[in-house]
């Protein structure tokens, strides 16, 4: 039901928002025009309210492109929380079967890419013994685990170390200190099997809250492995920081290294993180378009209006009112119902954003982060419609007006 009538609400919202312009500068001009002491301003606020329906002409088109920006702000949002997971870093598994050692450094070479590790299980003959344990290894420096993990102390390069979560690890019952495991590894067709008795110094870490970089139960140096040989079955773990725009570039970097690389990026919603950059596109070209578009028509609008009071002008004119005090009123008639009708339509977008982001059932109820953009813009189409209210009082008297005024 929500998915029919929070659309609904929204548009409904909107509809009000444009109905209201003209009741909403018609009050508020009757009520600066009485509390004001300025000529300039009880002229322009005499005119607003008057003539209520000129706001609605002026301003609508600039104060729906604000009210549509905060309910694409909150498209985003959701898009984005469903994209990925909440931790600091992310992580990619990428399988090391069939992939050459230059493929390797390079994609351990990617830019983004923050720390990296192999992981590695030990060998196990089913034939022998189907219920042996399984000795979980990852092949790194302390500098690469230090990269990769959220806090590491005491740890020694060129021996292996039990490794044990701080928080959320304990021991395992089937892994104990002395206990022998072997390693398979390949190199060119031939296979060769290396012994590890698990080591009984434990190096404490702590690890990231709602990803897990190591899941491992020993650190083995690099020396480990034969030289030139490959283990078997092991992957490649990649970290690097979980913002969108640095695992798009990680991504596109493993894609770079080989596009048949199959990659695991652990949490994340690759289709939402395309999502994101598709509408964040089009919600640039849109309020392009629809700043030229509105500010265009404001300039239409408002060239028409001024080309309708021009009698007026004249008339005020010859009364003796100065040029300044008629571009004071002119600007002043433009500009304060649309900064209203600015502030408002913020004031309901991040409103309808927030029922919006309720209703999806996310973590995020509010984003403060899209107000200081709107503001932004809201201030740059106010400094437009003053720049564009300034030229359209001459100087120069028309005789062919003093009649008609």
């Amino acid at each position: 039901m929500s998915a029919v009538l929070m659309p609904l609400a929204v548009v409904l919202v909107g509809i009000g928002l444009v109905l209201t312009l003209p009741l909403l500068s018609q009050a508020l001009a009757r009520s600066v025009a009485r509390s004001s002491g300025s000529l300039s301003l009880s002229l322009a606020m005499r005119r607003n309210e008057a003539e209520p329906g000129g706001a609605l002409r002026v301003a609508t088109g600039l104060v729906l492109l604000v009210y549509a920006a905060s309910l694409v702000q909150g498209v985003l949002i959701e898009l984005d929380q469903i994209s990925k997971h909440n931790s600091p870093v992310q992580i990619y598994s990428v399988g090391l079967g069939g992939m050459t050692a230059q493929q390797q450094h390079a994609l351990e070479s990617i830019r983004g890419v923050r720390g990296h590790a192999v992981r590695m299980s030990s060998w196990t003959d089913l034939r022998v013994d189907a219920y042996q344990p399984v000795l979980g290894a990852v092949i790194a420096t302390c500098g690469q685990l230090r990269e990769s993990v959220s806090k590491v102390d005491g740890c020694v390069d060129g021996r292996p170390v039990r490794l044990l979560d701080a928080v959320n690890g304990r021991p395992h019952d089937d892994i104990k200190s002395g206990t022998t495991f072997r390693f398979h590894f390949w190199k060119g067709g031939h296979r060769r099997f290396q012994q590890l008795k698990v080591p009984e110094r434990i190096l404490r870490y702590r690890d990231w809250d709602d990803i897990q970089a190591m899941n491992a139960d020993v650190l083995l140096p690099p020396s480990f492995v034969p030289a030139g040989y490959r283990p078997d079955g092991a992957t490649l773990v990649l970290v690097s920081d979980s913002d969108p725009a640095t695992v798009r570039a990680v991504l596109d970097g493993i894609g770079g290294v080989d596009p048949t690389i199959a990659v695991d990026p652990y949490g994340i919603n690759v289709t939402a993180l395309q999502q994101i950059a598709v509408v964040k596109t089009l919600l640039a070209i849109g309020m392009v378009l629809g700043l030229i578009i509105g500010v265009a028509a404001y300039l239409v609008a408002a060239t028409d209006r001024a080309m309708e009071r021009k009698p007026q002008v004249t008339a005020l004119a010859l009364l003796g009112a100065r040029p300044r005090t008629l571009r004071a009123a002119q600007v002043a008639q433009v500009v304060v119902p649309l900064t209203a009708g600015l502030m408002l339509a913020v004031v309901t977008g991040k409103a309808a954003e927030s029922s919006y982001l309720v209703t999806g059932g996310g973590a995020i109820f509010w984003d403060g982060k899209g107000v200081p953009l709107l503001l932004a813009c809201s201030l740059g189409a106010v400094a437009v419609a003053v720049a564009g209210s300034l030229p359209l009082v001459g100087r120069r008297i028309d005789p062919e007006l003093i009649g008609r005024g």
